[in-house]
């Protein structure tokens, strides 16, 4: 479980390569924070998807003191419009795609080749700093199925007044020295048919139920990104905050549960590229003739705010073998998600 909860947090352009290679954005100036939003925007999205699933099995609540202990995956699923993104050039001021290519591969595409860039950059001096770099490709290969993962375990405790609390932690994670990323979530969850006299006695039961999810990641970048670029005290963070608000039914048999919900997503994030990054350029006048080399010295140079919001539905099925229960459910959504795990329940 923690090797695929590392593999999550190092999927969101923090897997090492990934990261250098974004790194290498920084010589596209400001245009840089762009390129890196439109290229990290589904795995973002995903993950915030990711996060707002898998928080119930059933809409019946546990007795007071009942418990339940859950091992569980989501998978949110990247639409295709979402696995490229259009380079439109006035979008920008200073790079131009070497060969013309005006679609271009996101990190969750399936289209693992190299995006070349061509830099120019003009001076006060009427010349031109001149450059190269290369955005990643996608990383679908890497994955079994298009989707970002996002595996949890969570506890569930029944409180008085048929409500329930529910827990998600994963603690401090380190990979490799450079790598750490930590998560928590804690959900609420009502019972509603207490209060509808004698259709409370029928196996149907109805509630609401409340989440909330943080994530954050630290990547620390290496003193070399490239020829061009030198660091000092490079750091890339990411952080993630996701809501969720639910109703829920499901009709609770012995063996079988069937439920659903109905509700709202939302969630915001930040990631931020920090440290002192030196930059190299080629000098060109405006004949193009090369007049030497400039050095530019830039600090924190990245920090993006993403957002999403929207409806969800979700429908499901449990399988109840005595204390062990054993559950899927699909989720329509901004980036639809597929839920399944296994729980030990004492209600």
């Amino acid at each position: 479980m923690k090797k695929l909860i590392l593999f999550c947090f190092l999927l969101l352009g923090l897997n090492p390569t990934k990261a250098q290679g974004i790194g290498s954005l920084l010589l596209a100036g400001e245009d840089g924070s762009l390129l890196v939003e439109n290229y990290l925007n589904p795995a973002v999205n995903g993950l915030m998807s990711g996060m707002n699933s898998g928080w119930y099995s059933t809409a019946k609540t546990h007795k007071k003191l009942g418990f339940d202990v859950t091992i569980g995956m989501n998978a949110s699923f990247t639409p295709s419009k979402d696995q490229m993104f259009d380079f439109f050039s006035s979008n920008y001021n200073y790079i131009t795609v070497a060969d013309g290519a005006d679609e271009l591969p996101t990190v969750l595409s399936d289209n693992e080749s190299e995006t070349a860039f061509n830099v120019s950059i003009p001076t006060l001096s009427g010349d031109l700093k001149v450059g190269s770099f290369t955005m990643p490709g996608g990383v679908a290969s890497e994955l079994p199925i298009n989707a970002i993962p996002t595996p949890f375990v969570q506890f569930g405790l029944g409180l008085p007044y048929k409500t329930e609390v529910n827990f998600r932690y994963v603690p401090d994670l380190n990979y490799d020295a450079k790598v750490n990323g930590s998560s928590i979530g804690i959900g609420l969850q009502h019972d509603l048919t207490q209060y509808l006299g004698l259709l409370g006695k029928l196996p149907f039961s109805i509630s609401v139920m409340g989440a909330y999810s943080t994530v954050n990641i630290e990547y620390a970048i290496g003193k070399n990104l490239s020829d061009q670029i030198s660091v000092s005290n490079g750091l890339a963070r990411f952080a993630l905050d996701t809501w969720t608000i639910q109703a829920l039914g499901s009709l609770d048999l012995k063996i079988l549960t069937f439920y659903a919900g109905l509700g709202y997503n939302s969630g915001t994030s930040k990631f931020n590229v920090n440290g002192d990054y030196t930059l190299s350029y080629d000098l060109q006048d405006l004949n193009q003739n090369s007049v030497g080399t400039i050095i530019e010295n830039i600090s924190d140079p990245i920090n993006l705010a993403f957002s999403s919001s929207g409806t969800r539905a979700t429908i499901g099925t449990r399988l109840n073998l005595l204390f062990f229960k054993i559950f899927a459910d699909y989720t329509i959504q901004d980036y639809n998600t597929l839920s399944a795990g296994v729980a030990f329940s004492i209600r």
